[in-house]
Protein backbone atom coordinates (compact mmCIF):
# COMPACT_ATOMS: atom_id res chain seq x y z
CA UNK A 1 0.00 0.00 0.00
CA UNK A 2 3.01 1.99 0.95
CA UNK A 3 4.63 2.35 -2.75
CA UNK A 4 1.22 3.96 -4.32
CA UNK A 5 1.84 6.71 -2.39
CA UNK A 6 5.71 6.72 -3.13
CA UNK A 7 7.74 8.09 -6.23
CA UNK A 8 7.63 11.10 -8.55
CA UNK A 9 4.35 13.69 -9.36
CA UNK A 10 3.32 12.93 -5.75
CA UNK A 11 0.79 15.60 -5.66
CA UNK A 12 -0.48 15.33 -9.38
CA UNK A 13 -1.26 11.49 -8.29
CA UNK A 14 -2.96 12.08 -5.04
CA UNK A 15 -4.77 14.38 -6.96
CA UNK A 16 -5.81 11.78 -9.68
CA UNK A 17 -6.48 9.24 -6.35
CA UNK A 18 -8.64 11.49 -4.98
CA UNK A 19 -10.85 11.97 -7.99
CA UNK A 20 -11.59 8.29 -8.00
CA UNK A 21 -12.63 7.49 -4.82
CA UNK A 22 -15.01 10.61 -4.57
CA UNK A 23 -16.29 9.05 -8.08
CA UNK A 24 -16.85 5.60 -6.63
CA UNK A 25 -18.17 7.11 -3.39
CA UNK A 26 -20.70 8.97 -5.65
CA UNK A 27 -21.61 5.77 -6.86
CA UNK A 28 -22.21 3.86 -4.32
CA UNK A 29 -24.28 6.56 -2.79
CA UNK A 30 -26.77 6.71 -6.32
CA UNK A 31 -26.89 2.99 -6.34
CA UNK A 32 -27.96 2.73 -2.87
CA UNK A 33 -30.87 5.22 -3.54
CA UNK A 34 -32.18 3.98 -6.64
CA UNK A 35 -32.79 0.76 -4.71
CA UNK A 36 -33.50 2.18 -0.99
CA UNK A 37 -35.72 5.40 -1.58
CA UNK A 38 -36.32 7.55 1.31
CA UNK A 39 -39.20 5.67 3.25
CA UNK A 40 -41.43 8.74 3.82
CA UNK A 41 -42.36 9.36 0.35
CA UNK A 42 -41.61 5.47 -1.21
CA UNK A 43 -44.20 3.93 -2.54
CA UNK A 44 -44.81 0.26 -4.40
CA UNK A 45 -42.63 -2.87 -3.85
CA UNK A 46 -38.67 -3.32 -2.51
CA UNK A 47 -36.50 -2.80 -5.73
CA UNK A 48 -34.44 -4.98 -7.06
CA UNK A 49 -31.60 -3.24 -6.57
CA UNK A 50 -31.69 -2.61 -2.97
CA UNK A 51 -28.76 -4.41 -1.92
CA UNK A 52 -26.67 -4.02 -5.07
CA UNK A 53 -24.80 -0.83 -3.01
CA UNK A 54 -23.32 -3.59 -0.76
CA UNK A 55 -21.70 -5.93 -3.54
CA UNK A 56 -20.33 -2.19 -4.97
CA UNK A 57 -18.62 -1.54 -2.12
CA UNK A 58 -17.32 -4.96 -2.06
CA UNK A 59 -16.46 -4.01 -5.79
CA UNK A 60 -14.58 -1.10 -4.78
CA UNK A 61 -12.83 -2.85 -1.97
CA UNK A 62 -11.34 -5.44 -4.23
CA UNK A 63 -10.77 -3.08 -6.92
CA UNK A 64 -8.51 -1.57 -4.09
CA UNK A 65 -6.27 -4.62 -3.74
CA UNK A 66 -5.76 -4.42 -7.56
CA UNK A 67 -5.04 -0.94 -7.81
CA UNK A 68 -2.15 -1.88 -4.99
CA UNK A 69 -1.16 -5.20 -6.79
CA UNK A 70 -0.39 -3.05 -10.23
CA UNK A 71 1.97 -0.60 -8.12
CA UNK A 72 3.96 -3.54 -6.92
CA UNK A 73 5.97 -3.72 -10.06
CA UNK A 74 7.74 -1.92 -12.35
CA UNK A 75 5.10 -0.73 -15.17
CA UNK A 76 7.90 -1.35 -17.99
CA UNK A 77 7.62 -5.26 -16.87
CA UNK A 78 3.65 -5.33 -18.21
CA UNK A 79 5.35 -4.63 -21.87
CA UNK A 80 6.64 -8.36 -22.57
CA UNK A 81 4.23 -9.72 -20.61
CA UNK A 82 0.99 -7.72 -22.70
CA UNK A 83 1.81 -9.93 -25.66
CA UNK A 84 1.00 -13.42 -23.58
CA UNK A 85 -1.74 -11.99 -21.90
CA UNK A 86 -3.33 -10.49 -24.96
CA UNK A 87 -3.50 -13.84 -26.64
CA UNK A 88 -4.86 -15.22 -23.46
CA UNK A 89 -7.69 -12.82 -23.34
CA UNK A 90 -8.98 -13.90 -26.67
CA UNK A 91 -8.88 -17.28 -26.01
CA UNK A 92 -11.05 -16.31 -23.40
CA UNK A 93 -13.40 -14.34 -25.48
CA UNK A 94 -13.63 -17.34 -27.83
CA UNK A 95 -14.47 -19.43 -24.89
CA UNK A 96 -17.52 -17.04 -23.57
CA UNK A 97 -19.02 -16.61 -27.45
CA UNK A 98 -18.61 -20.56 -27.47
CA UNK A 99 -21.44 -20.65 -25.17
CA UNK A 100 -24.16 -19.26 -27.66
CA UNK A 101 -23.63 -22.60 -29.03
CA UNK A 102 -22.63 -25.27 -26.74
CA UNK A 103 -24.24 -25.44 -22.74
CA UNK A 104 -20.85 -24.52 -21.55
CA UNK A 105 -21.51 -25.18 -17.14
CA UNK A 106 -19.87 -21.51 -16.53
CA UNK A 107 -20.77 -19.87 -18.99
CA UNK A 108 -24.40 -18.16 -18.06
CA UNK A 109 -26.50 -16.83 -21.24
CA UNK A 110 -28.46 -13.57 -20.17
CA UNK A 111 -31.26 -12.11 -21.80
CA UNK A 112 -29.72 -13.98 -25.24
CA UNK A 113 -26.26 -12.87 -24.77
CA UNK A 114 -22.90 -14.59 -23.45
CA UNK A 115 -20.63 -11.94 -21.66
CA UNK A 116 -19.38 -13.51 -18.65
CA UNK A 117 -17.58 -16.18 -17.30
CA UNK A 118 -19.48 -17.77 -13.86
CA UNK A 119 -16.33 -19.49 -12.74
CA UNK A 120 -18.02 -20.85 -9.34
CA UNK A 121 -21.33 -22.63 -10.07
CA UNK A 122 -24.45 -21.80 -8.45
CA UNK A 123 -22.80 -18.33 -6.96
CA UNK A 124 -23.86 -15.35 -8.31
CA UNK A 125 -20.35 -13.96 -8.91
CA UNK A 126 -19.40 -13.03 -12.69
CA UNK A 127 -16.70 -12.03 -14.42
CA UNK A 128 -16.69 -9.73 -17.42
CA UNK A 129 -13.48 -10.90 -19.96
CA UNK A 130 -14.24 -8.02 -22.77
CA UNK A 131 -13.49 -5.65 -19.72
CA UNK A 132 -10.06 -6.54 -18.57
CA UNK A 133 -9.67 -6.92 -23.02
CA UNK A 134 -9.58 -2.98 -22.84
CA UNK A 135 -6.72 -2.97 -20.19
CA UNK A 136 -4.93 -5.68 -21.70
CA UNK A 137 -5.55 -4.49 -25.70
CA UNK A 138 -3.84 -0.88 -23.85
CA UNK A 139 -0.89 -2.34 -23.18
CA UNK A 140 -0.54 -4.67 -25.94
CA UNK A 141 -0.75 -1.69 -28.18
CA UNK A 142 1.57 0.49 -26.35
CA UNK A 143 4.40 -2.44 -26.72
CA UNK A 144 3.71 -2.78 -30.03
CA UNK A 145 3.69 0.47 -31.27
CA UNK A 146 6.53 1.81 -28.97
CA UNK A 147 9.56 2.54 -31.20
CA UNK A 148 7.79 1.59 -34.69
CA UNK A 149 8.10 3.67 -37.84
CA UNK A 150 6.18 1.65 -40.07
CA UNK A 151 2.71 3.42 -38.68
CA UNK A 152 3.61 6.56 -40.58
CA UNK A 153 2.71 4.80 -43.74
CA UNK A 154 -0.69 3.46 -45.07
CA UNK A 155 0.08 -0.30 -44.85
CA UNK A 156 1.89 0.03 -41.83
CA UNK A 157 -1.33 0.58 -40.29
CA UNK A 158 -2.19 -3.16 -40.82
CA UNK A 159 -1.16 -4.59 -38.00
CA UNK A 160 -2.45 -2.27 -35.63
CA UNK A 161 -6.11 -2.72 -37.06
CA UNK A 162 -5.59 -5.98 -36.84
CA UNK A 163 -5.07 -6.26 -33.60
CA UNK A 164 -7.87 -4.52 -32.69
CA UNK A 165 -9.94 -6.43 -34.88
CA UNK A 166 -9.75 -9.47 -33.58
CA UNK A 167 -10.60 -8.63 -30.00
CA UNK A 168 -13.69 -6.31 -31.65
CA UNK A 169 -15.13 -9.19 -33.92
CA UNK A 170 -15.41 -11.43 -30.94
CA UNK A 171 -16.63 -9.05 -28.58
CA UNK A 172 -19.14 -7.97 -31.29
CA UNK A 173 -20.59 -11.30 -31.54
CA UNK A 174 -21.25 -11.64 -28.20
CA UNK A 175 -23.20 -9.38 -28.62
CA UNK A 176 -21.21 -5.99 -26.34
CA UNK A 177 -22.06 -3.27 -28.63
CA UNK A 178 -20.34 -0.55 -25.75
CA UNK A 179 -16.75 -2.38 -25.47
CA UNK A 180 -16.51 -2.26 -29.30
CA UNK A 181 -17.37 1.38 -29.30
CA UNK A 182 -14.35 2.27 -27.31
CA UNK A 183 -11.55 -0.03 -29.28
CA UNK A 184 -11.42 1.93 -32.19
CA UNK A 185 -11.23 5.43 -30.22
CA UNK A 186 -8.80 4.16 -28.11
CA UNK A 187 -7.02 3.44 -31.73
CA UNK A 188 -6.97 6.57 -33.16
CA UNK A 189 -6.12 7.93 -30.09
CA UNK A 190 -2.65 6.01 -29.58
CA UNK A 191 -1.96 5.86 -33.52
CA UNK A 192 -2.13 9.90 -33.75
CA UNK A 193 0.14 10.27 -30.39
CA UNK A 194 2.47 7.37 -31.79
CA UNK A 195 3.04 9.60 -34.93
CA UNK A 196 0.23 8.31 -37.92
CA UNK A 197 -0.22 10.76 -40.21
CA UNK A 198 -3.99 11.96 -39.66
CA UNK A 199 -4.50 11.70 -44.05
CA UNK A 200 -4.53 8.36 -42.97
CA UNK A 201 -6.51 8.34 -40.23
CA UNK A 202 -9.19 10.08 -42.07
CA UNK A 203 -8.93 7.90 -44.96
CA UNK A 204 -9.77 4.68 -42.68
CA UNK A 205 -12.75 6.66 -41.19
CA UNK A 206 -13.62 7.65 -44.68
CA UNK A 207 -14.15 3.65 -45.94
CA UNK A 208 -15.28 2.99 -42.56
CA UNK A 209 -18.50 5.43 -43.64
CA UNK A 210 -18.42 3.70 -47.20
CA UNK A 211 -19.02 0.52 -45.72
CA UNK A 212 -21.74 0.87 -43.31
CA UNK A 213 -24.95 0.74 -45.11
CA UNK A 214 -23.41 -3.12 -45.54
CA UNK A 215 -23.20 -3.03 -41.74
CA UNK A 216 -27.05 -1.54 -41.63
CA UNK A 217 -28.32 -4.14 -43.11
CA UNK A 218 -26.71 -6.49 -41.19
CA UNK A 219 -27.68 -5.79 -38.06
CA UNK A 220 -30.61 -7.05 -36.07
CA UNK A 221 -33.55 -5.20 -35.68
CA UNK A 222 -33.23 -3.72 -32.32
CA UNK A 223 -29.56 -2.66 -33.22
CA UNK A 224 -30.98 -0.59 -35.97
CA UNK A 225 -33.56 0.57 -33.74
CA UNK A 226 -31.16 2.03 -31.56
CA UNK A 227 -28.90 4.05 -33.86
CA UNK A 228 -32.31 5.15 -35.32
CA UNK A 229 -34.16 6.48 -32.40
CA UNK A 230 -31.30 8.88 -32.11
CA UNK A 231 -32.91 10.90 -35.09
CA UNK A 232 -36.67 9.39 -34.78
CA UNK A 233 -37.30 10.21 -30.78
CA UNK A 234 -39.02 13.14 -31.52
CA UNK A 235 -42.53 13.18 -33.61
CA UNK A 236 -42.39 16.48 -34.08
CA UNK A 237 -38.82 16.36 -36.58
CA UNK A 238 -38.80 16.60 -39.76
CA UNK A 239 -37.21 13.07 -40.37
CA UNK A 240 -39.47 11.39 -38.19
CA UNK A 241 -42.57 12.85 -40.04
CA UNK A 242 -41.15 11.67 -43.14
CA UNK A 243 -40.64 8.23 -42.47
CA UNK A 244 -43.83 8.24 -41.35
CA UNK A 245 -44.71 9.51 -44.83
CA UNK A 246 -43.05 7.01 -46.49
CA UNK A 247 -42.77 3.55 -45.54
CA UNK A 248 -40.15 2.08 -47.60
CA UNK A 249 -38.04 4.66 -45.82
CA UNK A 250 -39.41 3.72 -42.55
CA UNK A 251 -38.84 0.11 -43.41
CA UNK A 252 -34.94 0.68 -43.75
CA UNK A 253 -34.63 2.66 -40.40
CA UNK A 254 -36.49 0.65 -38.21
CA UNK A 255 -38.70 -2.45 -39.63
CA UNK A 256 -38.73 -5.49 -37.04
CA UNK A 257 -39.01 -8.51 -38.95
CA UNK A 258 -38.09 -10.77 -36.21
CA UNK A 259 -41.63 -9.57 -34.70
CA UNK A 260 -43.62 -8.92 -38.38
CA UNK A 261 -43.52 -5.15 -37.30
CA UNK A 262 -43.16 -2.61 -40.43
CA UNK A 263 -40.90 0.66 -39.78
CA UNK A 264 -44.50 2.76 -39.09
CA UNK A 265 -46.23 0.16 -36.98
CA UNK A 266 -42.69 0.08 -35.18
CA UNK A 267 -42.18 4.05 -34.84
CA UNK A 268 -46.22 4.01 -33.38
CA UNK A 269 -45.03 1.39 -30.90
CA UNK A 270 -41.88 2.53 -30.12
CA UNK A 271 -41.95 4.99 -26.80
CA UNK A 272 -44.04 2.35 -25.11
CA UNK A 273 -41.69 -0.74 -25.92
CA UNK A 274 -37.83 -0.34 -27.41
CA UNK A 275 -37.65 3.53 -26.64
CA UNK A 276 -39.38 3.54 -22.80
CA UNK A 277 -36.01 3.29 -21.82
CA UNK A 278 -34.70 6.05 -23.55
CA UNK A 279 -37.97 8.49 -23.07
CA UNK A 280 -38.12 8.17 -19.16
CA UNK A 281 -34.04 8.34 -18.90
CA UNK A 282 -34.34 11.98 -20.44
CA UNK A 283 -37.65 12.58 -17.75
CA UNK A 284 -35.52 11.47 -15.01
CA UNK A 285 -32.45 13.24 -16.59
CA UNK A 286 -34.97 16.92 -17.23
CA UNK A 287 -37.15 16.56 -13.49
CA UNK A 288 -33.78 17.35 -11.14
CA UNK A 289 -33.64 20.86 -12.38
CA UNK A 290 -30.61 22.67 -10.82
CA UNK A 291 -30.23 21.41 -7.77
CA UNK A 292 -32.52 18.23 -7.83
CA UNK A 293 -35.17 16.49 -5.72
CA UNK A 294 -32.29 15.05 -3.15
CA UNK A 295 -30.85 12.31 -1.41
CA UNK A 296 -33.05 9.24 -1.98
CA UNK A 297 -35.72 11.41 -3.46
CA UNK A 298 -37.64 12.01 -6.65
CA UNK A 299 -40.91 10.05 -8.34
CA UNK A 300 -38.22 8.05 -10.29
CA UNK A 301 -36.14 6.87 -7.17
CA UNK A 302 -39.18 7.04 -4.91
CA UNK A 303 -41.96 5.43 -7.30
CA UNK A 304 -40.39 1.88 -8.73
CA UNK A 305 -43.41 -0.53 -9.81
CA UNK A 306 -42.81 -2.14 -12.94
CA UNK A 307 -46.16 -0.14 -14.09
CA UNK A 308 -45.22 3.28 -12.65
CA UNK A 309 -45.26 5.72 -14.99
CA UNK A 310 -41.87 7.19 -13.38
CA UNK A 311 -40.26 3.23 -14.15
CA UNK A 312 -36.73 3.06 -15.30
CA UNK A 313 -34.63 -0.18 -15.96
CA UNK A 314 -31.18 -0.36 -15.40
CA UNK A 315 -31.11 3.19 -13.39
CA UNK A 316 -28.47 1.35 -11.24
CA UNK A 317 -26.68 0.49 -14.06
CA UNK A 318 -25.70 1.78 -17.14
CA UNK A 319 -28.09 4.76 -16.57
CA UNK A 320 -27.05 5.82 -13.45
CA UNK A 321 -26.21 9.30 -14.52
CA UNK A 322 -29.98 9.74 -15.40
CA UNK A 323 -29.95 8.96 -11.10
CA UNK A 324 -28.00 11.30 -10.53
CA UNK A 325 -29.45 14.49 -12.65
CA UNK A 326 -32.47 13.08 -10.60
CA UNK A 327 -31.20 13.37 -7.22
CA UNK A 328 -28.59 16.32 -7.51
CA UNK A 329 -29.73 18.20 -10.34
CA UNK A 330 -27.62 19.90 -13.19
CA UNK A 331 -24.87 20.63 -10.31
CA UNK A 332 -24.40 17.39 -9.46
CA UNK A 333 -23.98 16.41 -12.87
CA UNK A 334 -21.07 19.56 -13.24
CA UNK A 335 -19.40 17.84 -10.08
CA UNK A 336 -19.47 13.99 -11.14
CA UNK A 337 -18.03 15.61 -15.11
CA UNK A 338 -15.58 17.80 -13.06
CA UNK A 339 -14.01 14.56 -11.07
CA UNK A 340 -13.71 13.25 -14.56
CA UNK A 341 -12.30 16.35 -16.02
CA UNK A 342 -9.51 15.98 -13.07
CA UNK A 343 -8.39 12.59 -14.04
CA UNK A 344 -7.90 13.69 -17.71
CA UNK A 345 -6.09 16.32 -16.68
CA UNK A 346 -3.80 14.45 -14.04
CA UNK A 347 -3.20 11.47 -17.03
CA UNK A 348 -2.08 14.18 -19.63
CA UNK A 349 0.23 15.69 -16.76
CA UNK A 350 1.90 11.65 -16.11
CA UNK A 351 2.10 11.55 -20.40
CA UNK A 352 3.41 15.01 -20.04
CA UNK A 353 6.21 14.46 -17.31
CA UNK A 354 6.91 10.90 -18.78
CA UNK A 355 9.71 10.52 -22.00
CA UNK A 356 8.71 6.79 -22.12
CA UNK A 357 6.82 6.06 -25.47
CA UNK A 358 5.56 2.61 -23.41
CA UNK A 359 4.53 4.95 -20.81
CA UNK A 360 3.13 7.92 -22.75
CA UNK A 361 0.92 5.31 -25.20
CA UNK A 362 -0.88 3.67 -22.15
CA UNK A 363 -1.48 6.72 -20.73
CA UNK A 364 -3.25 8.57 -23.98
CA UNK A 365 -5.04 5.13 -23.96
CA UNK A 366 -6.20 4.85 -20.58
CA UNK A 367 -7.36 9.01 -21.08
CA UNK A 368 -9.27 7.30 -24.14
CA UNK A 369 -10.70 4.77 -22.21
CA UNK A 370 -12.49 6.75 -19.84
CA UNK A 371 -13.28 9.85 -22.06
CA UNK A 372 -14.73 8.12 -24.65
CA UNK A 373 -16.82 5.93 -21.97
CA UNK A 374 -18.22 8.92 -20.13
CA UNK A 375 -19.13 10.93 -23.43
CA UNK A 376 -20.76 8.02 -24.45
CA UNK A 377 -22.69 6.79 -21.55
CA UNK A 378 -23.65 10.29 -20.74
CA UNK A 379 -24.68 10.98 -24.03
CA UNK A 380 -27.18 8.08 -24.42
CA UNK A 381 -28.32 9.14 -21.25
CA UNK A 382 -29.77 12.05 -22.89
CA UNK A 383 -30.53 10.59 -25.90
CA UNK A 384 -27.57 12.39 -28.37
CA UNK A 385 -26.34 8.99 -28.95
CA UNK A 386 -27.27 5.37 -29.32
CA UNK A 387 -27.92 3.39 -26.35
CA UNK A 388 -25.00 0.79 -26.21
CA UNK A 389 -24.92 -0.46 -22.92
CA UNK A 390 -21.79 1.29 -22.02
CA UNK A 391 -21.33 1.87 -17.98
CA UNK A 392 -20.33 5.06 -16.95
CA UNK A 393 -16.66 4.22 -14.97
CA UNK A 394 -16.40 4.33 -11.74
CA UNK A 395 -20.14 4.91 -10.67
CA UNK A 396 -22.43 2.05 -12.61
CA UNK A 397 -22.69 -0.92 -10.90
CA UNK A 398 -20.84 -3.38 -11.98
CA UNK A 399 -17.89 -5.50 -10.98
CA UNK A 400 -15.64 -6.07 -13.25
CA UNK A 401 -16.04 -2.76 -14.97
CA UNK A 402 -15.05 -1.11 -11.70
CA UNK A 403 -12.20 -3.20 -11.07
CA UNK A 404 -10.92 -2.42 -14.73
CA UNK A 405 -11.61 1.03 -13.85
CA UNK A 406 -9.33 0.83 -10.73
CA UNK A 407 -6.76 -0.83 -12.06
CA UNK A 408 -6.08 2.01 -14.72
CA UNK A 409 -5.95 4.28 -12.53
CA UNK A 410 -3.31 2.12 -10.36
CA UNK A 411 -1.30 1.76 -13.90
CA UNK A 412 -1.50 5.67 -14.41
CA UNK A 413 -0.47 6.40 -10.52
CA UNK A 414 2.55 3.54 -11.39
CA UNK A 415 3.97 5.33 -14.50
CA UNK A 416 4.06 8.53 -12.37
CA UNK A 417 5.34 6.65 -9.14
CA UNK A 418 8.52 5.12 -11.83
CA UNK A 419 8.97 8.01 -14.41
CA UNK A 420 12.61 7.61 -15.01
CA UNK A 421 15.10 10.50 -15.10
CA UNK A 422 16.49 11.23 -18.49
CA UNK A 423 17.33 14.24 -20.93
CA UNK A 424 16.75 12.28 -24.29
CA UNK A 425 13.74 13.67 -26.17
CA UNK A 426 10.10 13.30 -25.83
CA UNK A 427 9.65 9.90 -27.64
CA UNK A 428 6.77 10.45 -29.75
CA UNK A 429 5.42 13.12 -32.58
CA UNK A 430 2.41 14.17 -31.80
CA UNK A 431 1.93 15.40 -28.32
CA UNK A 432 1.85 18.96 -29.02
CA UNK A 433 -2.13 18.59 -27.94
CA UNK A 434 -0.90 17.89 -24.79
CA UNK A 435 -0.68 21.15 -22.66
CA UNK A 436 2.81 21.99 -21.04
CA UNK A 437 3.55 20.96 -17.50
CA UNK A 438 0.98 22.50 -14.93
CA UNK A 439 3.62 22.75 -12.26
CA UNK A 440 2.02 20.81 -9.92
Amino acid sequence: MVKVFTGRIIVVRLVMLTAMAALIGIGICAIYAAGNPDPSEATGRPDVAAGAWQKQLIFAIAGLGALVMVNLINYRRLGPASYWLYPAILVVLALVLLGKFFAIPFVPRINGTCRWLQPIPGYDIKVQPSEFCKLIYILALAWYLRFRSNYRHFKGLVGPFSLTLLAMVLILLEPDLGTVVLLMPILFAMLYVAGAKVKHLILILLLGVVVSPVLWLNMRPYQRMRVSAVLLQNDESWIFKLAMKHPKFADILAADRDKGLSGVENLKAWKANRGFQLEHSKYATASGGLWGYGFRKGPYITQNDKGSPYSLPEKHNDFIFAIIAHQWGFAGCLVVLGLYGVIVICGLEIAWRNTDPFARLITIGIIAMFAIAVIVNVSMTLGLMPITGLTLPFISYGGSSLMVSMMAIGLLNNIGRCRPFTVAGKGLENLEFIPPSLGI
